[in-house]
C-alpha cells in the first residue's frame, strides 16, 4: 500500500484515539478524579499502536482495524460510566482478542490449503458444543455457558470461526456431505442447549455459505422454508421462544415481568433523543442486561439517536470493506472464508440490534466487539483475523503480479 493510501487510514485512527481520549476526559472533569485520566491516556495509545504498530510488523488492513478499535472502544466507554471494573475487563479480554485475531490471521497464511485441517477443527468444534449439554449452566432459558473453576465462557462462540473455517473449505471443494453434516451436528446441538438465537445464526450464515458457493436459488429457497419450519417447531416447543415472541409484539402487556427489559431499553433510545443526554449522564443502569444484550439502548441513550445510526454505518463500513476482501480474494476458499466471516458479525449486529429496537424478538446473541464478554470479544476478533489473513495473502498475490510486470517490461 503506497504512502498516500495509508495516511487517510492512519488519520482515521488518530480522530478514534481522539474521540476516547475526549470521552474519557469529560467523565474525570465530572467526576473531579483523576481515575478516568488512566484509561484517557490508555486506550487511544492501545488504539494507535494496534492501528499504527500491528500493519508494520504484520500485512494488516488499517481501516478494518480502526472500524473494530472505534467499536471495541465505545463498548469499554459505556461499561466505564457504570462499572469501571468491568470496563477494565473489557480492555483485557480486547487485548487477548488482539493476539487471537494475529494468530488467526496467521493460521490462514501457512494453512489456507490444507482441508485435513477443517476436519480436525470440525470434531474439536463438535466437542466443544457437546459440553454444554452435559456440564452447562442454564441462563434466560439457555444451558449454553460452561463454568470450568472461575472460567464461565459460551462454547458456541468459539465454534464461530471454525464453523467459516470448514464450511469455505469444505464448499470450495464441494465436499457436501460433510459440510451437511457438520452444520447439521452443529444446529442439533444449539437447539439441545435451547440456544435458538445462536442457532438461527449459525444456520442463516451456513445457508449463506451454501449459497454463495453453489449459486443455487433452489438451494437457497429449501433452505429458508426447512429454516421457517424450525422456527414454528420451536416456537411450540420452547417456552422462553414463545415468551420473547409474545414480549416483541406487545411488551407493555407484561411490564414488570418478561417486558421489562425491552420496554426499558424503549424508554431509555426515547430519552436520549436525537443527540442524547450527555456522556456519564441518564440512567443506563435502570436498562437490565445493559452491559451485553442491551448495551446500543445505553448507547443511544449517552449520544443519542444519530450517533445511534453512526454506529450503523460503522458496522456497514466493515462489512462492505470484508466483502471487497472476500470478492478480490484469488482463490474460491479465501473468498468464501472472508464474506463467512463478515456474514457472522453482521447478521449477528442485525439480529441483536433489531431485537432491541423491536424490529425482530430478542435472540440474546452479543453486539459484536462492544458488548461486555470476554468469549464474545475473542470469537469476533477471530473473525477478523480470518478476514485479515485472507486480505494479506491479496497484498501478497498483487505484489507478485506487481513484480511479475516489472519483470515483463
Amino acid at each position: 500500500m503506497s504512502r498516500k493510501r495509508a495516511a487517510p487510514k492512519r488519520g482515521l485512527s488518530g480522530l478514534v484515539a481522539l474521540f476516547f481520549f475526549l470521552g474519557f476526559g469529560l467523565l474525570a472533569l465530572k467526576r473531579g478524579t483523576l481515575e478516568s485520566a488512566v484509561p484517557a491516556l490508555a486506550l487511544p495509545a492501545v488504539i494507535l499502536l494496534a492501528s499504527w504498530l500491528l500493519p508494520l510488523l504484520f500485512p494488516l488492513d488499517r481501516l478494518l482495524l480502526s472500524l473494530v478499535s472505534f467499536l471495541s472502544g465505545l463498548g469499554i466507554l459505556v461499561l466505564y460510566i457504570t462499572d469501571p471494573s468491568l470496563a477494565l475487563h473489557q480492555m483485557a479480554a480486547c487485548g487477548v482478542g488482539l493476539a487471537a485475531m494475529l494468530c488467526s490471521a496467521s493460521f490462514v497464511r501457512l494453512h489456507s490449503r490444507r482441508s485435513g485441517w477443517a476436519m480436525i477443527l470440525g470434531v474439536l468444534g463438535l466437542t466443544l458444543l457437546c459440553l454444554p449439554v452435559l456440564f452447562g449452566k442454564e441462563m434466560y432459558g439457555a444451558r449454553n455457558w460452561l463454568d470450568i473453576g472461575a472460567l464461565s465462557f459460551q462454547p458456541s462462540e468459539i465454534v464461530k470461526p471454525v464453523l467459516v473455517f470448514c464450511l469455505a473449505a469444505w464448499m470450495s471443494e464441494r465436499r457436501i456431505l460433510p459440510c451437511l453434516l457438520f452444520s447439521a451436528l452443529c444446529l442439533l446441538l444449539l437447539m439441545l442447549q435451547k440456544d435458538l438465537g445462536t442457532a438461527l445464526l449459525y444456520f442463516a450464515v451456513a445457508l449463506l455459505i451454501w449459497w454463495m458457493a453453489s449459486g443455487s436459488l433452489s438451494v437457497l429457497a429449501a433452505g429458508l422454508l426447512g429454516g421457517g419450519a424450525a422456527a414454528v417447531w420451536g416456537y411450540h416447543h420452547f417456552a422462553h421462544v414463545r415468551r420473547r415472541v409474545e414480549i416483541w409484539i406487545d411488551p407493555w402487556k407484561d411490564y414488570q415481568n418478561a417486558g421489562y427489559q425491552l420496554v426499558q431499553s424503549l424508554v431509555a433510545i426515547a430519552s436520549g433523543g436525537l443527540f442524547g443526554v450527555g456522556l456519564g449522564l441518564g440512567a443506563p443502569d435502570s436498562i437490565p442486561i445493559h452491559t451485553s444484550d442491551f448495551i446500543f439502548s445505553a448507547v443511544c441513550e449517552q449520544f443519542g439517536l444519530i450517533f445511534g445510526a453512526c454506529v450503523l454505518s460503522v458496522y456497514a463500513l466493515l462489512i462492505w470493506r470484508s466483502a471487497s476482501v472476500a470478492r478480490a480474494a484469488r482463490y474460491r476458499f479465501h473468498g468464501l472464508l472472508a464474506m463467512g466471516s463478515a456474514l457472522f458479525l453482521g447478521l449477528q449486529a442485525f439480529l441483536i440490534i433489531g431485537g432491541v429496537l423491536k424490529l425482530i424478538p430478542l435472540t440474546g446473541v452479543t453486539l459484536p466487539f462492544v458488548s461486555y464478554g470476554g468469549t464474545s470479544m475473542v470469537s469476533s476478533f477471530c473473525l477478523l483475523g480470518l478476514i485479515q489473513g485472507v486480505e494479506s495473502l491479496n497484498r501478497e498475490a498483487l505484489d507478485g503480479d506487481a513484480h511479475l510486470a516489472m519483470l515483463g517490461t
